[in-house]
């Protein structure tokens, strides 16, 4: 688990980052402890490098959701953004800013966001505690 993390919000002039500070006094700012999601040093490696290849085309806040659909009834998202809504929660894991909304939180609580490799392939992989049945695409979920 990350254990690189900071329990406040560090604002744009500080961070050298997109999100303003404005847009983060929308979020509720919550201690790790508090946030529903886990994401693991992989996990953070991966989404920065993301971000690095992705600088100016997209947000630099990582947006975890959950929306209807999918083979299961659920599916997961990940989302590069740049504005925070009021039913957000934000936290740091070292260098990476994760929102997730008040809908999502449900369903994601005590979740670990990690990254694999595999001989079948590599992608952001979630270890969901709520996730009564998965698809075997591994991107959707019933609760």
């Amino acid at each position: 688990m990350s254990n690189g993390l900071i329990s406040e919000y560090v604002p744009q002039e500080e961070a050298g980052s997109g999100l303003t500070e404005e847009a983060a006094a929308k979020a509720t700012t919550v201690i790790h402890e508090e946030f529903p999601l886990d994401v693991t040093e992989n996990a953070v490696s991966m989404i920065k490098a993301a971000l690095v290849e992705t600088a100016g085309e997209e947000g630099d806040v990582l947006r975890v959701g959950v929306k209807g659909g999918g083979c299961s009834g659920l599916s997961y998202s990940l989302n590069f953004v740049e504005d925070v809504s009021e039913d957000d929660y934000l936290v740091r894991f070292e260098d990476v800013k994760v929102i997730i909304d008040g809908f999502s939180a449900t369903f994601l609580d005590g979740t670990t966001l990690d990254y694999v490799e595999t001989l079948q392939g590599a992608g952001f992989k979630f270890e969901n505690p709520n996730a009564k049945r998965t698809c075997g695409c591994g991107s959707s979920f019933s609760a």
